[in-house]
């Protein structure tokens, strides 16, 4: 009796996974596909002034793979780049002067902030010392790009062009991540899927959409639209500061576009899982708002879409239960299939597709490794950085 009710829970979870999946499939912004790209654009007529400005801390190492094809940018217009080092100890600003002097191309202004103040992230409190730079030569846009992106040389251009004929006050992509070894490939391409789910790129582009996302490795934002959202002034205390950042200007009204890159990549290697769980856990907890009943319902929720599949297939095949093997069976074809196109879009094996469960039970533990960090007190930590949760930062300033 015990068995055939167990059996019965079974198939109702299953049907409820399978029912989660196919309202995913149809109604969450068709996030599973990978063709947002850069919107339809024109050259304009005259092309604006534009400062790119790169917070850097730490970065010798990637930086030879990333200043020069900012430098090299092919911009009909003017432009120049500002590298804001954070407190490097690995001689990030000299070797940014090196490259300047090997390489030429765009002008390039090194210059560093000191250490943040109270209630300002490290890389925000960099921001806004290189926007203030940036401002004083009064550019129409300013690019915010990370120190580890790589820009195709007509990167800029296709930016501005883009911005200008949709009338956007930020375009932003989604940098193509690197996926060079085994745990980068299992995981990478899952994290920019999961992303996607959260924030379906179709809806963010939507006038009147409340849905609002940026990626902080490659963010146009035109300066008129920056200060009337107070960037980055207003977020200066965000972990995940390219959602706050989109959300800032969408709610002030402004118009926001993001999708995936064609030629804009990211060069940060992370060839060990210990790398990726650091990368996930440092912010997964600030996204759920350091809440516990968040975490718990991300759980439940990670377990119920991407988990019951697979174990309802196994168990209903062992247990002789056509229903649940056949929900369970379909909820995993399901997700499969709208895996596909992002490792399509990697340019990876599609028989990685059916492995999502376990990438996906991967990041579970990492949600709640990040909840466990956070009150041990070593929450959002990065190079050498921990910050406190936003509740307990003052607002004055």
């Amino acid at each position: 009796m015990g068995q055939t009710a167990g059996v019965s829970a079974l198939v109702w979870i299953a049907v409820v996974s399978l029912a989660a999946w196919l309202w995913l499939l149809l109604c969450q912004g068709f996030f599973w596909r990978t063709d947002v790209r850069l919107p339809p654009r024109r050259d304009p007529g005259e092309w604006p002034y534009v400062c790119v400005v790169v917070p850097a801390r730490d970065e010798a190492a990637v930086l030879p793979a990333s200043l020069p094809s900012l430098l090299a940018q092919e911009y009909p217009g003017r432009a120049e780049v500002f590298l804001v080092d954070d407190g490097s100890t690995d001689g990030t600003g000299d070797l940014a002067h090196e490259l300047a002097r090997r390489h030429g191309g765009l002008p390039l202004t090194v210059d560093s902030p000191g250490e943040p103040p109270a209630g300002w992230t490290g890389k925000l409190w960099a921001v806004r010392h290189g926007v203030a730079r940036a401002r004083a030569r009064g550019p129409e846009y300013l690019l915010l790009t990370d120190a580890d992106i790589a820009h195709a040389p007509d990167s800029l251009r296709e930016l501005v062009a883009a911005a200008r004929t949709g009338g956007f006050d930020v375009v932003s992509q989604m940098a193509r991540l690197r996926v060079e070894s085994l745990w980068e490939r299992l995981v990478v391409p899952a994290f920019v899927y999961f992303f996607a789910q959260l924030y379906p790129f179709r809806r963010i582009g939507r006038r009147g959409s409340r849905t609002a996302a940026a990626a902080g490795g490659c963010v146009l934002i035109r300066t008129e639209a920056a200060e009337r959202a107070r960037i980055p002034d207003a977020i200066r205390h965000a972990v995940i500061d390219d959602v706050a950042l989109a959300r800032s200007v969408k709610g002030g009204g402004g118009h926001i576009w993001l999708g995936l890159a064609d030629r804009v990549d990211s060069v940060r290697p992370y060839p060990r899982l210990h790398d990726l769980w650091r990368m996930v856990a440092r912010s997964a907890y600030a996204q759920l708002r350091h809440s516990p009943v968040l975490l718990a319902g991300t759980v439940l929720g990670l377990a119920l879409v991407y988990l019951v599949p697979p174990v309802a297939l196994v168990v209903g095949l062992a247990a002789g239960s056509g229903p649940a093997a056949a929900a369970g069976g379909l909820a995993w074809l399901t997700m499969t299939a709208t895996y596909v196109p992002m490792l399509r879009y990697y340019r990876l094996p599609l028989w990685l597709a059916p492995l999502l469960p376990g990438t996906a039970f991967l990041y579970l533990l990492m949600t709640v490794d990040s909840a466990v960090q956070h009150y041990r007190g070593r929450g959002a930590a990065w190079k050498g950085r921990t910050y406190a949760r936003p509740e307990t930062v003052s607002e004055d300033g």
